[in-house]
């Protein structure tokens, strides 16, 4: 039976250790129509027979065959991993030739160990994603095993238990730093002023919260340091199952306590749950408002539409994105600021808007495969192109200049929301003030 689908972040396996569906983008609840097992009754092969008489893929067999009897180093190769490792590099040079970063291989452990939806998890606490041939940081989970060892934003990932990580995929990371609770791993990095580490980190199991209210510094500040108290800030780190009813007790706590507008940062965000992040959209916007259209091979729509009320439709918003806000992130901030709830604030978006779907294959991995694209409520697609802000502001947690205790997004939104509140405009522009 299939597994559900994905909306991927693609070839950001973004999410370390935080289980691999989420990890992975976008997850669907819905596996029919168009949708995972469709898709996979499209082509049906025997793939130990010959594809229009040129190609038999048993060649690859004869090979490794060939391998373990007369290369040179022929004892070197008996063992089960190396057969492994041969195969999982056949795979992935498969996989490559198509150049979809939505359709890849899982190995089977990196597979077992998929917490999948739940945000919980054993490995070290934090988020990475590619960038060119390395593997970055993205973020440590407040309270985690790495950051209490020190790991930082955009740390580079050197290499792992000892060997080099140069070149290595999100996946290949993922295999190689999760692992069960009280067991260690020897992480190098290289922080952003250039100067290498190496970190013993003890595994643990982590609980991660997809929303935090509490803002870079542990205050708002305004540009004159002032504290912002009249502004609820909002951070979704990633869409869960619990993401939705998270947001919803937050923007009610924020309404109680008489807060004027909000801040909503996916600085970071990779995706998660689709239909979870239609819901945490769905809080802002009122009934009938398109959040996200989907389009299958045969450029058929499926239109996700908001429901009547919501907690926070009264609020005025600003959504701060940066370059590494990938597909549950992006549909959110295109939903409000294209149904002129949100003005977005930051960096260009990653870019990432294709879903897929996992079928488990039977070296007990799995295989992610792209089946439908998405678009905004506009009609723009947003793979490899990415959202642009309205307001482009910076330094970002990324950049090596950036301030926790005076960041200067988060200001120019306190800036913006306080235009808007002296205007009198009843909801926030998508125009660029």
């Amino acid at each position: 039976m299939y597994r559900r689908a994905v909306l991927t972040v693609g070839a950001l396996l973004v999410v370390l250790l935080v289980g691999l569906a989420f990890s992975l983008g976008f997850v669907t609840n819905d596996n029919s129509g168009g949708g995972s097992s469709s898709a996979a009754q499209d082509t049906p092969r025997d793939i130990d027979g010959d594809i229009d008489g040129d190609i038999d893929f048993r060649t690859l067999d004869q090979i490794i065959d060939i391998l373990l009897n007369d290369h040179l180093r022929r004892d070197d190769f008996q063992d089960d991993l190396f057969l492994s490792d041969l195969y999982e590099g056949a795979i992935e040079g498969l996989l490559e030739v198509i150049a979809d970063s939505g359709t890849f291989y899982i190995d089977a452990r990196t597979f077992q160990l998929d917490t999948g939806s739940s945000g919980r998890f054993e490995g070290i606490g934090a988020t990475v994603q590619e960038q060119g041939s390395d593997v970055i940081i993205v973020r440590p989970f407040e309270g985690s095993p790495a950051e209490a060892a020190g790991i930082l934003p955009g740390d580079v990932i050197v290499a792992v238990d000892g060997e080099l990580a140069q070149g290595w995929s999100v996946d290949k990371v993922v295999l190689r730093i999760r692992g069960p609770e009280g067991t260690q791993v020897v992480i190098a990095v290289r922080h952003l002023d250039g100067v290498e580490e190496e970190l013993t980190i003890t595994r643990a199991e982590i609980e991660v919260d997809s929303v935090t209210t509490t803002p870079p510094g542990g205050v708002l500040r305004d540009a004159e340091g002032e504290e912002a108290t009249e502004f609820g800030y909002l951070y979704i780190g990633g869409f869960t199952e619990r993401t939705p009813l998270e947001v919803e007790e937050a923007v009610i706590a924020f309404d109680e306590a008489g807060k004027e507008a909000l801040i909503i940062d996916v600085r970071g965000n990779p995706g998660g749950l689709l239909q979870e992040t239609v819901d945490t959209a769905d809080i802002f916007l009122d009934e009938g408002m398109i959040i996200l259209i989907e389009i299958d091979r045969e450029e058929r729509e499926e239109i996700h539409r908001s429901r009547p009320g919501g907690a926070g439709l009264d609020f005025p918003i600003v959504i701060l994105q940066d370059e590494n806000s990938a597909s549950g992130a992006e549909v959110l901030a295109a939903a409000l600021r294209d149904n002129g709830r949100a003005t977005v604030i930051g960096a260009p978006s990653f870019g990432k808007g294709t879903v897929n779907f996992s079928q488990p294959l039977n070296d007990g991995g799995a295989l992610f495969v792209t089946i439908r694209r998405w678009l905004t409520p506009n009609g723009v697609q947003i793979d490899g192109v990415g959202i642009t802000p309205d307001v482009e502001a910076g330094p970002g947690p990324l950049d090596p200049l950036y301030d926790a205790t005076a960041d200067a997004q988060i200001i120019r939104a306190i800036e913006h929301l306080r235009s808007l509140s002296a205007s009198g405009s009843p909801v926030p522009s998508s125009v660029a003030p």
